[in-house]
């Protein structure tokens, strides 16, 4: 067992001095691994394949400042875990924005239905925003998540969370600004 650890220990550290050699030899060990646990969990080959390169971006990103005692595998099992949940996660954005484009739409003054136009300008300025923006905006506005309990959810202060927010709000109607639609109302200060 000395000689797997000593090969782990010198691996990593070739990969912390950027070692293509080491970057090499952890693909070839774990590949085969990450992208199965990926199409379990994904159940679509596209979807897997795109996560899987995802996986080793970060890790060539990452590698030299990973720690001395880090369990490389362990590491790239929860990166993969981390970029299926980023990914379900922009999907149901993405889906609740069909949902939402209607309460947008009346937020912002327009009939419902707004007409093609107006529809597909706020969808536009929605899909222009950074996907935070877009994340914080539906649970807060939209979804009407309590800004403090959804600081919890995304890990920031409440503080942060409200600064996060009036930009967000900025941005969106800037956005919806450039498409010549009316900016959405201002929302109280509480949130």
């Amino acid at each position: 067992m000395t000689d797997e650890s000593d090969d782990r220990a010198a691996c990593l550290r070739g990969l912390r001095r950027g070692s293509r050699e080491a970057f090499e030899r952890v693909y070839s060990a774990e590949k085969a691994g990450i992208y199965g646990f990926l199409m379990r969990l994904s159940r679509d080959p596209h979807v897997a394949g795109d996560l899987f390169q995802n996986v080793w971006f970060k890790l060539a990103r990452s590698a030299q400042s990973l720690r001395e005692d880090t369990d490389i595998r362990a590491w790239l099992f929860t990166v993969a875990r981390n970029e299926y949940r980023s990914y379900c996660r922009a999907q149901l954005l993405d889906m609740s924005r069909l949902l939402v484009l209607g309460r947008e739409l009346a937020c912002a003054g327009l009939p419902d239905g707004g007409g093609d136009r107006e529809l597909a300008a706020v969808e536009a300025a929605l899909a222009s925003l950074g996907d935070p923006d877009r994340e914080l905006l539906l649970l807060v506005c939209v979804e009407g998540i309590e800004a403090r309990v959804a600081a919890g959810m995304l890990g920031i202060s409440y503080d942060a969370l409200r600064q996060r927010l009036a930009r967000a709000r900025k941005r969106l109607s800037e956005a919806l600004e450039a498409r010549e639609l009316p900016a959405l109302p201002e929302r109280s200060r509480s949130t």
